[in-house]
This record gives structure tokens, C-alpha cells and sequence, in this order.
């Protein structure tokens, strides 16, 4: 297996894509971008193999979002390849019209619920526009999880680990001894992956992304191939560092409607985060609303309309506590 870095259009620092070609087939975990900087740089790094896309046999995608699957439908067009990814991402991937839109009047909707100011929602559409339906897009095969795919006799394991995106999957493998994984976005080894902004088809994207983060550390993986940046040789650490800073992000919120009283989630994450922009006035006030929204569910807050305050009881246990970390009860 090689790893392949390849520049995106995002933030997150160089996407990953990971090929296997030391057999009968080539396969392929996730594709970069569709810029054609990222297919250049994609077929310069395959031909180091003495492999070309149109030898490509298989896809894998970890999730939907564009810069992970980006290349999938021209890659598809030239070598025939299948193109395989969780059955709650496959609309997304393969361009299907309903989907898209159902998902662009879902972020309308919250977008406005939010608080976030309507030049900020045009500027976030526009910002958005290389997601839309003019890329090519493939013809996919679903999945659901739990699968397991073999590579020129490697067994990769499906893990479906939802959160930062509905369809989010990580592929385990053995490796003499040792466990592996390629984790996609769900553990990246410098940003926590964002959850609420990222995929608003999420339902308690929160608790799902904190629940698929305790599953990975009670894997006690070995090392970890993720879908931005340089391998995590120690995921379990990782993942529990992810997880504690949440719990300090609670606090965070929990500190802005005490000091603030009843705020949007545009507020809070102004509070937060200060002054957004690009993609990020996506993921702000997202992830505002992730933890607004589970805290609301815990009973630890209350919402009135578009806000949120904190009740008496949640001010004195507030006041209470020692550390700035509140406990997430998943």
C-alpha cells in the first residue's frame, strides 16, 4: 500500500488517497479533489507505480465530501472502475438530484435557525458551489458495513463510524501483528473533524461522531491512516484527545450562555471562534449547534425558539466544577 498526498481546495491540510497496486488489481481509497491540479498530481504518483487510472479496478470511499471523492466519476469514466461507499452517502457520490437538494434545503433551514446572517449563507452557497451536481459523478456500489472487501489478499474490514458525515467509514486490516486502519475524517492527527456543519443529514451528530471516537480507542489500533496529514502512530490517544476536547468545548458553550444568557448558535460560536470566514462560517456555528443540540437532549440546557440558556440547576453545577470540562454522559 502506498500513500499518496495530494493538495485540496479545503482546509484541512493535503488530502490523502491510498492505492494498492502490488497485485492483480489496483484499488484505490478515496481520490483527492476534482481540480485538475489534484488528477495531475494523482497520475504523477500512480506512475512512480508503473500504474495509470486507467488501470484503476476499485474505488473505496471513506465519505461523501467532495474532496475525498472528487476524481471518482472521471476515474470511473476512464478505467471502468466500481466505486463503492456506505449506502447513507451513495446518492451524495452519485449526483442523484432529490439528494442534494433535500441536503441544500436542510442547511436552508438550519442556516436560518442558526442565526447566521443572510450575506454569510451567500457567501457560504457560493463557497460551497464545487459540491454541486456539474462534476462527473459515478455510478456507485453500497455498502452498509461490517463488509469486508479483499485487496490482492488483504482483508479490509468495513466500520461504519458516523458522525462527521452519515456514511463516514473506516477500513481495518491486519498487518502481521498488528491492527491498521485508514480512518478517513474520522480521527485526523492535528483538527478535530468537525461535526453539525460538515453533513446536516446527521441526526445527533455529537453523540454519533463522540460514540464512533470510543469505538476507535477500544480498538487500540496500531497506527492509523487518516484522510488529511501524516499517519497516527498512537489513534487510541488520539481519539481520547478528540473526546476530552469536547468536553472542554461543553464547557465553552456552557460558559457563553452563562455570561451571555440565551444565545443562537451563531452567538456561541462567535464567542468561540470570533470572526468567520470561507468554509468555515460553515463549520462554527455547526459545531455550536452539535453541542447546543446534545446539551438540550441531556436536559443540561433549554431551548426557547432559535435559543438556547442554561436552567438554575445547570448554573450551580456549573459554578461547581474544578475543571473547565463538562462531562458529555455518552
Amino acid at each position: 500500500m502506498n500513500q499518496i498526498s495530494l493538495s485540496n481546495s479545503a482546509f484541512e491540510g493535503d488530502n490523502n488517497a491510498y492505492v494498492f497496486a502490488d497485485g492483480p488489481e489496483t484499488v484505490l481509497i478515496d481520490t483527492g479533489d476534482q481540480m485538475a491540479s489534484t488528477r495531475e498530481q494523482l497520475e504523477a504518483e500512480l506512475a512512480e507505480l508503473d500504474v495509470e487510472l486507467s488501470d484503476v479496478d476499485r474505488i473505496l470511499l471513506t465519505h461523501w465530501h467532495g474532496d475525498h471523492t472528487g476524481l471518482a466519476g472521471d476515474i470511473q469514466a476512464e478505467s471502468g472502475a466500481s466505486v463503492h461507499v456506505h449506502a447513507a452517502d451513495a446518492p451524495l457520490v452519485s449526483g442523484d438530484e432529490a439528494a442534494w437538494e433535500a441536503m441544500w434545503q436542510t442547511q436552508r433551514e438550519l442556516f436560518a435557525s442558526w442565526g447566521m446572517p443572510e450575506a454569510k449563507q451567500a457567501a457560504l452557497f457560493d463557497r460551497m458551489s464545487y459540491s454541486d451536481l456539474s462534476g462527473t459523478h459515478p455510478d456507485v456500489t453500497p455498502f452498509e458495513g461490517g463488509e469486508t472487501f479483499f485487496v490482492n489478499g488483504q482483508e479490509l474490514r468495513v466500520v461504519h463510524a458516523s458522525g462527521h458525515a452519515a456514511g463516514l467509514c473506516l477500513f481495518e486490516f491486519d498487518q502481521a501483528d498488528r491492527t491498521e486502519v485508514f480512518s478517513g475524517d474520522a480521527l485526523l492527527p492535528k483538527y478535530t473533524p468537525n461535526v453539525g456543519g460538515a453533513d446536516v443529514r446527521v441526526d445527533r451528530p455529537l453523540e454519533k461522531y463522540i460514540r464512533a471516537l470510543q469505538a476507535i480507542a477500544a480498538a487500540d489500533y496500531d497506527r492509523a491512516w487518516p484522510g488529511h496529514r501524516d499517519p497516527i502512530e498512537d489513534p487510541t490517544a488520539r481519539a481520547e484527545e478528540i473526546i476530552h476536547h469536547h468536553e472542554e468545548r461543553a464547557w465553552r458553550v456552557l460558559d457563553v450562555l452563562r455570561q451571555q444568557g440565551s444565545c443562537d448558535p451563531w452567538t456561541v460560536s462567535a464567542a468561540l471562534f470570533g470572526e468567520l470566514h470561507d468554509i468555515h462560517v460553515l463549520h462554527g456555528p455547526g459545531e455550536a449547534y452539535a453541542h447546543l443540540e446534545h446539551l438540550e437532549h441531556a436536559d443540561v440546557v433549554e431551548r426557547v425558539g432559535t435559543d438556547y440558556r442554561i436552567p438554575d440547576a445547570t448554573r450551580r453545577e456549573l459554578d461547581a466544577l474544578n475543571e473547565q470540562r463538562w462531562d458529555l454522559g455518552i
